[in-house]
Order: C-alpha cells, then structure tokens, then sequence
C-alpha cells in the first residue's frame, strides 16, 4: 500500500478535463428547492469533499448521479470531457464508472466475505457453475493487492466495523473496473468516480486511518472519489478540494489546504459560531440520581458508575470495549446477566428490566440506530413523537388526533425541527431533523435519567449545537444524562466527566482540566493495557 501520507498528483493534461463534471444542477420536491443551479467538477485522482447541513442538497446530488432522481431540464453532466444525457436510467451510473458506497455499507451479514464480494459479478455473468475455492483464491489476491488483511472464509457478520468498511470500497472499486472491463474502456480503466457517503460514521480512529489509506491506494491507482461527511476533522485530511452546498445552493469551493475548520463551519451554516465547543457544565448537584452496580452483560463485566443529578457523563472506549452496550443494558433493551440501578432510592435488578419498565420509571433512551431502533421511519411525525406518551390522548376509547398534531407541533418548534409539520412522514426529514424528533419523543415524558449513543451521528454542524444546548438544558433542569459516543470532540464539549471503558470494565475517568479531545483518545487507546 502506499504511504499513508502520499498524494497521486495528476497530470497538468488530467487536470485540465475534470473526471466528472456537473453543470447547472436543479431540483425541486414540492415546490421546495433541494438544489438550485448547483455546479460541481471533480478531477482525476482527486479526493473530493461534499460538505453541508442535512438538507442542503447532499443526497439529491448524490442520488442524481445514481439515476434515482431526474434533475431539471438545463443540467449537464460531463464524463472526462464526453456529454452524457440526463436524467440517468437506474443502473447507467455503472456503465459511466461510477460507483457507490452507503452509510450502511449494503452488505449481506449471512453470508461470507468472499460472496459479498463476488456476488453481484457473479450473478450479472450468470455462471451455471461457480468455485468457490478459486473465487476464495482472487479473493484473497485482491486484498492482498489493496493492502488489507480480511478473511475470505470468514461470515460478514464476524468480522469488525472496520473490515466490513474496508470491504465496501474494495467491492464498488472492482465492480466500477469490472464494468469498464466489460465495455473494453481499457483508456479509462480504474479512471472511475468512487462516491463514499458518511463512511468513517461507526468507525474507530484507528479504523478511518486504515480507510484513508485504502482511499489513496485507489486515488493512486486513477480513480477519484467523492467523499461526504459531517466530519470536518476528516474531510481535511483526507480531501484535496470541497465544495459546500447550503439551502440547495453552491457556496463554493476551495482548495483543501487553503481551509481551516472555522472557515468551513461558517461556509456550511452561513454564520460564525460564537464557540465550537459550548460551555462546560458544571455540577449542579451533588445528590445522586441514580447508580448502576456490578453491571454484566455481552462484553460488560462488572461495570459500576455513580450518576449525580444534572450531571453529563461521557462513556466511551474504543470499538468492542462494552462502552456502547452500557445504555442498552441499563434501558433493558439488551440482556443483563448480573446488575443494580438504584434510581430514586429504589432499587431494581437488570436482569429483569424491560424497556417498559424503564420508561415508566423515568428512563430514557436514544438509540445510534435511530432509523432502526428508535423510530418508525413510514409514521408521521406525529405518530413518532406521540409513542411515550400515547395514553394521554386516549379519550372514550379513541385517540384525539387533533390534541396530539397540537402538542406534536408545539414540540417540533420548540426543538427546531425544521419544516415543523406533524403530517409529514418522520423518514422524509433530514438526519439532523429526524433526531430533533427523537429528543423531543423522549424529552417531553422529562426523565430523570437520560441514557444517550452517538447523539450527533450523521448530524451537521449546525443541528449538532442544538443538540447539545438541548443536553445541557435537560441536564441543567435536574437529569443525570449518559452519554455514550466515539466523537471525543463532542463528549468534551457537554460533559462534565468520562468514563472509559476497556475489555468491558471501567479503565478511567476523566474531569475538570484533563477533558480534552486529545487526552480522552489518548486515554482510550491507553486503556487497553489494563488486566482483564
């Protein structure tokens, strides 16, 4: 692999004819502009960044070179300089080099690594006969050839977040070369464009660097990339020009080395942020709100950690440590094996916790998954927000519809939520948006303990200081909050102590001067020398 630190330089020719070009992009849903004459040249063997709020025109740009939406007549897109028509038929973007990398890596967790790989070549060829042995075999050369060590033989759903990540890309990379192989674009082979949206959202540190490798292994080798992410940390280093879409509209693009993170932060929401990280809190309490003893469960053994009341605690650790089974377990959404939580002065056995049994003892929980775990994405809003707290809208045996769109739309102005119309189906709304939603569900019951995972996932810069100010006031208002999270930038800025976790126990803590992004991660890799 090459050195991580290296840069394919193309050619003063290459850079004269942008790889991918897109002139005069336009796009309307209802009357509202997701994109407004938005124009984008990516070149070869350059690693592109997209930056911009939920909203503001990231996915529908992305989903027009996919051919899954048709952009307005006037729009223009350029191949290495040869016009292509649009709208795009569904699947020409394979034809064109392009290929694809999702949040959710679209893997298939039963099956092994080698036919998650091979698979969707496999089927377009339409084989009567296929060896598997000899498939394992180029397999495991491809890797080799990139760099990477994964299994062949190994079940997608057994290897790490890492790995699976490192797969994605390795397979969008060989079915863009395959493609061309298959069309004899020996000129163009590996000249492809490489689309990455969001995917270092559930990886480790350790496991972005071993992707940003893999990325200029690929840029090295001809191909570009579009890389998307909420991440400014990673976007710098990774990219070598961004663009930023806000509202639908192109606000430019510069070259990465002329940024600086408080330069694209006003570039993504059109105003300076009086401070990146808001204001510490402090302990408001030293009475306890509730603690948590001999917690087993998964890879937890034996966690403990006293919670005080308006208080913010961090839990984090590095990937497979326990620290984000901690919330689950507590909530009763995972199986304990052995626990206590002393919530009120009364106390109650893990074991047998539900997650009944937690709401209606003032327990509260966002999931990371919040398309999965916490929401019902073909509900209205209303519906969404309206779970906890369904029994107040019962009246004669029929729900008041029109009490819960009030109370609904009333919530949704208070957390921002942006449009604030309880009618409109929760999975329509941006990211940022839909966790507004989710907060707003579980805040309204106003819980006393507040258990938190990756709160600012896949969230903008913009959406994610509102998430903390709505932290910080819950916490002010008396709940004890855990706050579980790999984004140690974040958990820095609302809380008032972390816990780290390693080999599912209690490493560390950190307080007061010490909580700092850099000692938090420098701790976390630390953590690991402790004896099991």
């Amino acid at each position: 692999m090459v050195d991580a630190d290296a840069r394919a330089v193309p050619s003063a020719q290459e850079q004269d004819v942008p790889a991918i070009a897109l002139r005069n992009l336009s796009k309307s849903f209802g009357g509202a502009h997701a994109l407004q004459g938005v124009s984008l040249a990516i070149r070869p063997r350059e690693v592109h960044g997209l930056l911009g709020q939920n909203g503001s025109g990231k996915s529908t740009l992305i989903k027009i070179l996919a051919g899954y939406h048709a952009p307005e007549p006037g729009a223009v897109l350029a191949v290495h300089g040869e016009r292509v028509p649009l709208p795009l038929r569904p699947g020409q973007f394979r034809d064109l080099g392009i290929s694809f990398v999702h949040q959710d890596l679209a893997l298939i967790p039963s099956l092994s690594v080698t036919e998650n790989l091979r698979l969707g070549e496999l089927a377009a060829a339409r084989r009567w006969h296929i060896s598997w042995d000899r498939e394992r075999r180029r397999a495991a050369a491809m890797f080799e050839r990139y760099g990477v060590q994964i299994d062949p033989e190994a079940m997608v759903a057994d290897i790490s977040a890492v790995d699976r990540a490192l797969l994605a890309i390795i397979r969008a990379v060989e079915d863009m070369r395959a493609s061309q192989a298959a069309r004899h674009d020996a000129a163009r082979a590996g000249r492809g464009l490489l689309v990455l949206d969001e995917p270092t959202a559930f990886l480790p540190r350790s496991g972005a660097e071993q992707l940003f490798a893999l990325i200029r292994e690929i840029v090295a080798g001809g191909a570009c990339v579009l890389f998307v992410s909420h991440n400014l940390d990673e976007v710098l280093r990774i990219t070598d020009r961004i663009t930023v879409l806000r509202d639908g509209r192109l606000v430019g693009t510069i070259r990465t080395a002329d940024a600086t993170e408080a330069h694209l932060i006003e570039m993504i929401i059109g105003r300076r942020l009086a401070s990146l990280a808001p204001e510490a809190l402090h302990l408001s309490s030293q009475t306890l709100a509730a603690q948590v003893e001999g917690l087993y469960g998964g890879p937890v053994h034996g966690v403990s950690i006293d919670l005080h009341e308006g208080e913010v605690v961090g839990i984090t650790g590095l990937l497979g440590s326990g620290f984000e089974d901690l919330p689950y377990l507590i909530f009763g959404a995972r199986p304990a094996t052995a626990g206590q939580l002393t919530l009120r002065g009364q106390r109650y056995d893990l074991r047998t916790m539900t997650p009944a049994q937690a709401i209606a003892q003032g327990i509260a929980l966002v999931p990371a998954d919040r398309q999965n775990d916490g929401s019902i994405g073909s509900l209205s809003i209303a519906d969404n927000i309206t779970m906890p707290v369904i029994g107040r809208y019962v009246r004669a045996m029929r729900l008041d519809r029109t009490r819960i769109r009030r109370d609904a739309e009333q919530l949704l102005k208070q957390f921002d939520v942006r449009p604030p119309q309880p009618r409109l189906v929760y999975q329509g709304l941006s990211g940022g948006n839909q966790q507004k939603v989710l907060l707003a569900k579980w805040f309204q019951t106003a819980p006393e303990l507040i258990l938190l995972h990756e709160p600012t996932l896949g969230v903008d810069v913009g959406a994610r200081q509102q998430i903390y100010t709505v932290i910080r006031d819950a916490a002010r208002a008396g709940a004890a909050v855990v706050c579980a999270s790999t984004d140690y930038e974040q958990l820095a800025a609302i809380c008032d102590r972390v816990v780290i976790v390693a080999r599912g126990r209690v490493a560390r803590q950190l307080v007061g001067a010490a909580l700092t992004k850099d000692r938090i991660a420098e701790q976390c890799l630390m953590s690991v020398t402790i004896r099991a």
